[in-house]
């Protein structure tokens, strides 16, 4: 049903690795693009997801980041490491430029693993489908809403069908407002004809390696308006300071201290997660654990959400 997409940083992995037995529960499938060399941490997270016994998909072909010129390293580790097991799909990435053969071979050699196409620029929709032929029904077929449009998602039918929205529309952390609409999707992919829905969850789909100093922090956190037909919003808590690439955690303080009065006045709609949780002890103990871990507490509380949404 829900397909968060993660690039594989540290945070993103840890979000996967904590909140494994949440979304194999929840039937959640995470989808991984792995973004940085080394691959214990994306292991250790697949391997948490196996022993939850839930269901991951891992792009063996990335787009992004130290994998984008060869992903054979990702390949042997699904070889190697999740040989035989159903719960690791191969996830082949279906970029603009790419050619049929590319796609089919790449198809080809992941047979192993259930495979997952992701849409994301492709061009050879009929001509892929019809190649696959018969097997398309074993496929997961994952879709970049911006690059895949009805005529496109069509030539998949009968397939497992997924639509892939960017809620997040990021900026420069000083410029956000205090609230802004998020997505629909949770509730509408089955008006769409899909069998389910992703988003990237807080990070959204642009992707950079690193992050320069921040002049202004922000926490980002999503809730569900009973109000506005379930549709979800996201809340963007900014720190007061704005003009300093100093003192990361005083604008944390801030950024939190805006938080904290926003759930306390009983108006906020944010489910009481565990992520919240923890935020309300970093507040009462004034401690800034670091800016990546802040980002993981926002994608586990989204996470949490939808599965309480859909409980």
């Amino acid at each position: 049903m829900y397909h968060p997409y993660f690039r594989g940083k540290q945070f993103e992995l840890i979000t996967i690795r904590e909140t494994a037995g949440l979304m194999a529960t929840a039937k959640f499938v995470p989808i991984i693009e792995p973004v940085k060399e080394a691959l214990r941490g994306l292991e250790r997270s697949l391997t948490a997801v196996c022993d939850a016994g839930g269901h991951a998909v891992v792009i063996v072909n990335p787009y992004h980041g130290d994998h984008s010129e060869d992903g054979i390293s990702i390949s042997s580790l699904l070889k190697n490491g999740f040989a035989g097991s159903d719960a690791i799909a191969a996830g082949v990435l279906l970029k603009k430029g790419m050619t049929l053969d590319e796609a089919v071979a790449c198809y080809e050699t992941h047979k192993g693993h259930k495979t997952s196409f992701i849409h994301a620029g492709f061009t050879e929709a009929k001509a892929l489908a019809e190649k696959i032929g018969e097997e398309l029904p074993t496929t997961r077929n994952v879709f970049f809403e911006l690059h895949c449009g009805k005529l496109y998602r069509k030539h998949f039918l009968g397939s497992e069908r997924i639509l892939l929205r960017d809620g997040f529309k990021k900026g420069r952390n000083a410029d956000y407002p205090l609230l802004e609409e998020f997505s629909d999707l949770h509730v509408t992919f089955g008006e769409e004809g899909m069998d389910g829905f992703g988003d990237f969850l807080m990070v959204g789909d642009d992707f950079t390696e690193g992050g320069g100093p921040a002049y202004a922090v922000a926490i980002h956190l999503t809730f569900i308006d009973p109000d506005k037909d379930d549709a979800m919003f996201i809340y963007h808590f900014v720190s007061t300071t704005k003009d300093t690439p100093t003192d990361p955690a005083g604008k944390f303080g801030e950024a939190l201290k805006k938080l904290i009065a926003k759930l306390d006045s009983g108006t906020s709609k944010l489910l009481e997660t565990s992520a919240i949780k923890e935020l309300r002890d970093l507040h009462t103990k004034g401690h800034f654990p670091g800016l990546g871990y802040v980002k993981k507490l926002s994608m586990k509380h989204h996470i949490e959400t939808l599965a309480d949404y859909f409980a």
